[in-house]
């Protein structure tokens, strides 16, 4: 038996009605026994979902009727066109020894450092703050580390 491949379909919804348009796709395809295999919300993308579905008509039969949908992008979404919002980048392989971040969450946010070590398995950076008056080495999560704008 060969391997059904799914289809991704581009939805524009009301803005900011995205969560409600999620969550009627979700019901209706429960009570009308749809297959449609996910409904996506994407943050950056305001004013869409994304559907997937094996078979084009479920997705259209799905969004017949729901409220809050103006619309579908004509053809199908690459999976390449989404990816990018799937996977999480991690934020220790964009930084480096010697640059100048901000720390974003913690005790010290909103102070500016120089990295002087990264720990890639625990994802974690030894900074030097520059905002106190004598050298103070600290460890932090590198999720709380961001590149400093005009350094």
């Amino acid at each position: 038996m060969s391997e059904a491949r799914s289809h991704l379909f581009a939805i524009r919804t009301t803005g900011g009605q995205e969560k409600v348009v999620m969550r009627m796709l979700e019901a209706k395809a429960n009570a009308d026994k749809i297959r449609i295999q996910s409904v996506l919300l994407v943050d950056n993308l305001k004013g869409y979902v994304v559907v997937e579905a094996i078979n084009p008509n479920d997705a259209f039969m799905a969004l017949d009727g729901v409220r809050h949908v103006k619309g579908q992008l004509r053809g199908e979404l690459e999976f390449k066109d989404i990816e990018g919002y799937l996977v999480k980048k991690s934020t220790v392989s964009q930084l480096s020894v010697d640059d100048v971040i901000e720390i974003t969450g913690g005790p010290f946010k909103g102070m500016r450092a120089t990295i002087t070590r990264i720990d890639v398995e625990k994802e974690e950076a030894t900074v030097v703050l520059l905002d106190a008056s004598y050298q103070l080495p600290v460890t932090v999560d590198a999720n709380y580390l961001k590149l400093a704008s005009g350094s």
